[in-house]
């Protein structure tokens, strides 16, 4: 799970979080993830945990005051880089997931599409786009189709998600 460390300005990405979080582990669903307690990282985080499910945090070291370690996680692993935690993460998860973020969501993000592009891994990468938040980029992702930066038999790794539902149907799909 790929997500902010802070809530944004919109309390639904906070309320959407949660309701993803509580939704995947209700259907059997752990979740990893960068760690901290908060932002939606904490809000999909406690929500799995509320339910009953399983969370790994991957923390790189040098972040663990700034952006405050989960102390309640089943596990949480805490490295030396944010290049060992983007592999570690991508080690441990059968999916990955977008939520709304920053930088950083998007530095995670476009690194396991790529990789899926260039076939080092078949794990679904999903943009959970939440109040629309990804529209932009989904302009973006449609004009590099057209422009044929990305093969026209590459558009269905562009998996865009409205609802939690809706990613439930991407992980079923992959099984």
């Amino acid at each position: 799970m790929y997500c902010g460390s802070g809530l944004g300005i919109n309390p639904i990405y906070a309320e959407k979080a949660a309701e993803l979080g509580t939704v995947l582990a209700q259907n059997g669903h752990g979740v990893v993830y960068g760690g901290s307690k908060t932002g939606l990282m904490g809000k999909v985080a406690d929500a799995v945990l509320e339910a009953g499910g399983d969370v790994i945090g991957v923390m790189p070291t040098h972040l663990q005051q700034r952006e405050l370690a989960h102390a309640s996680l089943t596990e949480i692993h805490f490295v030396e880089s944010m290049h060992v935690r983007k592999a570690k993460m991508v080690e441990l998860a059968d999916a990955f997931i977008a939520l709304p973020g920053g930088g950083g969501t998007m530095d995670e993000y476009f690194e396991v599409f790529t990789w899926a592009q260039i076939g080092l891994h078949e794990k679904p990468v999903i943009l959970y786009n939440v109040n629309s938040f990804y529209d932009g980029l989904l302009q973006h992702f449609k004009k590099m189709l057209e422009e044929g930066f990305i093969r026209m038999e590459q558009e269905s790794l562009i998996r865009i998600a409205t609802t939690s539902e809706e990613v439930l149907k991407f992980l079923k799909k992959h099984g």
